[in-house]
């Protein structure tokens, strides 16, 4: 079975990006509208978690926890101007912190990387 990432993002065209290069990567990506969904979803385990760090609503300190339980990678990605938010997001434990830009520049591989890294 294709391993798998989640994605928790409000944005329609930054999810058919990541859903489409990690289609290509060899994943099954699961776009989650909303905190609640995604918890469901941790249940299955997935090898990669996506955070859009400028959801409305997310609270790191919340969702860090069970992430981290369900030995995901976890990785974060926001606007390179909101440096506040990215340092946050570091010191809050995610695995990877990345400005919106860097992210989505070669994401597929990227996102390769993230799974075989495990």
């Amino acid at each position: 079975m294709n391993p798998l990432c989640l994605l928790l993002s409000d944005d329609l065209i930054d999810a058919s990006r990541v859903m489409g290069d990690g289609r290509a990567a060899g994943l099954i990506v699961v776009h989650c509208r909303d905190v609640a969904r995604l918890l469901i979803e941790l249940e299955r385990r997935p090898t990669v978690v996506v955070l859009d760090l400028h959801f409305p609503g997310l609270d790191l300190e919340a969702v860090l926890p069970p992430v981290r339980a369900s030995g995901s990678k976890l990785i974060g990605f926001g606007a390179h101007v909101d440096a506040a938010r990215l340092k946050a997001a570091r010191h809050a434990g995610c695995d990877q912190v990345l400005p919106r830009s860097a992210f989505f520049e070669g994401l597929e591989a990227k996102l390769a990387a993230w799974v075989s890294s495990g």
